[in-house]
């Protein structure tokens, strides 16, 4: 038994947890060593004077309720450690059942409970700044439902409660864009996060708002995504903040380095920490590390009880305007200046320095009677200017109405400057016009515009023409300010130009009249009878030729394209009232290789190979199948005529940039250099008078043209010729 007793107060000192025991008279029965260490050896001692430092029993103590048989669980401070116990409390009875103790097992949760103290005041820190931080927070899952979302949010997009605002569908109703989403999707779960993504949201009117996200992905225990969360700024009052902050810090700027009076920050206790140049030259230094070794009051100031009035009063008012005091230069002389300064704080609102700057009145005199002489000269420019010059600041409030727009608009300067916005001057929103054009940079660059066609209303409401030549006036951080403009009248010069364009539009006309009638006299001639002969003959082949049989296809392509030729001539002959031909979505791979199956046999006859190397994924274009079809039968026919010995005819597309291109070679005679400019004019041709009238080609280039794409040539004599033709892709 003895023993047994050892090996296990031998298990009891191994354990690193405190374990004591409590008999019923409250004395310490036994404590192991990790006890002792925390406690010290209280053995025989009542158990409330050695663990809770109390002179009678604990008011909590259950210790009652564990010499009864039960076991109980707490978590207590020891004000002997200050620390915090988790502990148990059993029963324990003697060897010979008689008496029970209570056996506390006590472990160190004091790390656990700091955690747990830490990890609360960071959720109040959390949810402190997630419902007050200024921007929008949110948290959603991937699905697109709003989990959670502080007021900033909800207030931003004109909903009334998170509630309402957890209901919606984030791509659905949020995005202005759908896509968006999807793309703000692709670009948190590729990166992990997105910062600074700009889109379109939807508030709950309808109306849109532009915002910045930043977001992150959210994880599940697994490393799966199951959501988003992050901050959303309303995009205006971004840029709101960051031209307030530009021109703060361009204002500093100018002001402490362009600005010619003497700019200083200085310590309180009279070293400088910073001047700039102009102060340098005021005071006669050349080097800034030798003026920031100076003692102010002793080496700066001519009377030192100025500087000491400088103190008391900024010290009082936490600024000073316009003092004026002696200042020593460095060769000894003197300056008087007018000193302004405020004072400088710490976090603490402690005075640490002060900041201003220090004017030589000398030269404030002299910059004034400068900017005095700069007005006066401008003015008299103005005034004398033979044309109108108006200026408005941004608001469109006329500034400046010079003598000559008196005279042109027949209002009087006092009439306009401050009274009428200059809108007024403009016939309906063109001055809303006029200011974007002078923001792009289309039209003289941005900021300006040059000689651009403009009417401005007169007094009594009738117009006067000219041109308009307009800039947009910049403050140093380059805000727009004003605008200026000056007008040049050009109402007689514009009357002669119209009547001038009028006449030369009747002769264009007349001659395209006469053209028109040369030409649909020719084709009636030349089409008509040898048109309707070849549309008999292949009907009469039809009758022969069974509709399953193969060459049945053949004939009725050949007929179509007869019967399409022959509705090309009735609009041809009904010029004066042309038709435009419906357009559809073509795939020109198709249609070639119809055109070159159609037209295959006839090549083979004429001992012409083919090479055909159309483009996979080809774009389809928007054209007229019929007109395409004219266009590349058309150029066929050509090089058959260019190669009456034979040859390789190659047809190759590919497309770039937006353009379908195809490229119709021959290995024939070619073109002579002298008629490469000539061949796509009407009535031009090389061939005799039996095969063409030189119509083919204009044809081709007028349908190309007016599908919005282009051809060209590129031919030598002797080594073939080829057309490109680029026509531009279909949008689907």
């Amino acid at each position: 038994m003895d023993k047994k007793i050892q090996i296990a107060s031998a298990i009891l000192e191994a354990i690193e947890d405190g374990i004591y025991v409590v008999g019923r008279e409250f004395k310490l029965e036994y404590m192991n060593s990790a006890m002792i260490r925390e406690l010290g050896n209280g053995v025989g001692k009542n158990c409330f004077e050695v663990i809770h430092r109390l002179r009678e029993k604990c008011p909590w103590c259950l210790a009652q309720e564990v010499f009864d048989g039960k076991t109980q669980r707490r978590e207590v401070r020891f004000p002997a450690t200050n620390k915090y116990y988790d502990i148990i409390d059993v029963p324990l009875k003697s060897p010979d059942g008689g008496s029970v103790s209570m056996l506390s097992i006590c472990r160190d949760i004091t790390l656990r409970k700091q955690s747990q103290a830490r990890l609360r005041a960071s959720e109040k820190d959390y949810e402190y700044l997630f419902e007050n931080v200024g921007c929008g927070v949110y948290i959603s899952n991937k699905e697109g439902k709003v989990l959670n979302a502080n007021r900033a949010l909800i207030e931003m997009l004109g909903y009334e409660s998170k509630e309402e605002f957890s209901k919606i569908d984030i791509a659905t109703d949020l995005y202005l864009r759908p896509a968006d989403r999807v793309k703000f999707q692709e670009m948190v779960e590729r990166d992990g996060r997105v910062i600074d993504y700009e889109a379109e949201f939807k508030r709950k009117d309808k109306r849109p708002l532009t915002v910045l996200l930043t977001s992150h992905v959210r994880l599940n225990s697994q490393g799966e995504i199951v959501g988003y969360e992050g901050i959303i700024v309303d995009q205006s009052q971004r840029k709101l903040m960051e031209e307030k902050l530009r021109a703060s810090e361009e204002d500093f700027k100018r002001l402490f380095e362009l600005v010619e009076c003497g700019v200083f920050i200085s310590s309180k206790d009279g070293r400088f920490i910073k001047v700039n140049k102009a102060l340098l030259d005021m005071l006669g230094y050349s080097s800034e590390a030798e003026f920031l070794t100076l003692d102010i009051a002793r080496d700066l100031y001519v009377r030192p009880e100025d500087r000491k009035r400088f103190q008391e009063a900024i010290a009082r008012d936490g600024r000073v305007v316009s003092q004026e005091v002696e200042f020593r230069k460095k060769d000894g002389g003197t300056v008087s200046v007018l000193l302004t300064g405020h004072a400088r704080y710490d976090q603490k609102g402690i005075i640490i320095g002060y900041e201003g700057l220090n004017v030589d009145i000398t030269q404030r005199k002299l910059m004034e009677k400068e900017l005095k002489e700069a007005y006066d000269f401008i003015n008299k420019i103005i005034k004398s200017s033979p044309n109108p010059i108006i200026a408005a600041d941004m608001k469109g409030s006329i500034m400046i109405w010079n003598p000559a727009a008196e005279e042109t608009l027949g209002y009087r300067a006092e009439e306009v400057i401050g009274k009428i916005n200059i809108q007024d001057i403009y016939p309906d929103d063109m001055a809303f016009k006029v200011m974007k054009m002078m923001r792009g940079p289309d039209y003289g660059g941005v900021g300006k515009l040059r000689a651009y066609p403009m009417i401005f209303l007169k007094k009594d409401g009738t117009g006067v023409e000219g041109n308009l030549s307009a800039a947009i006036l910049y403050d140093a951080g380059g805000k727009e300010v004003a605008s200026v403009g000056s007008f040049v009248d050009l109402e007689e010069r514009l009357e002669m130009e119209r009547a001038l364009q009028r006449t030369q539009a009747q002769l264009l006309q007349a001659e395209k009249l006469a053209a028109m009638g040369r030409l649909t006299s020719q084709i009636a001639h030349e089409l008509n009878n040898p048109l309707y002969g070849i549309m008999n003959t292949l009907e009469l082949m039809k009758t022969e030729i069974p509709p399953e049989n193969r060459r049945r296809k053949i004939l009725e392509m050949a007929l179509s394209e007869t019967m399409r030729l022959s509705d090309l001539l009735k609009k041809m002959l009904s010029f004066s009232k042309p038709d435009q031909e419906e357009k559809a979505v073509v795939n020109i791979n198709m249609l070639l290789d119809e055109i070159l199956s159609l037209h295959g046999k006839q090549l083979l006859e004429n001992n012409i190979r083919i090479s055909a190397a159309l483009s996979e994924d080809l774009p389809n274009i928007f054209a007229s199948r019929n007109q395409l079809r004219q266009v590349f039968i058309n150029l066929i026919k050509n090089a058959m005529d260019a190669m009456p010995e034979g040859g390789e005819l190659r047809v190759r597309t590919g497309s770039d940039a937006g353009r379908v291109r195809v490229d119709v070679s021959d290995n024939g005679i070619g073109i002579q250099k002298a008629h490469l400019g000539k061949i796509f004019d009407s009535f031009f041709t090389t061939k005799d008078s039996v095969k063409g009238v030189g119509l083919g080609l204009s044809v081709c280039y007028g349908f190309i043209k007016d599908h919005g794409g282009d051809i060209r040539v590129e031919s030598k004599p002797g080594a073939g010729t080829t057309f490109i033709i680029t026509l531009p892709c279909h949008d689907d």
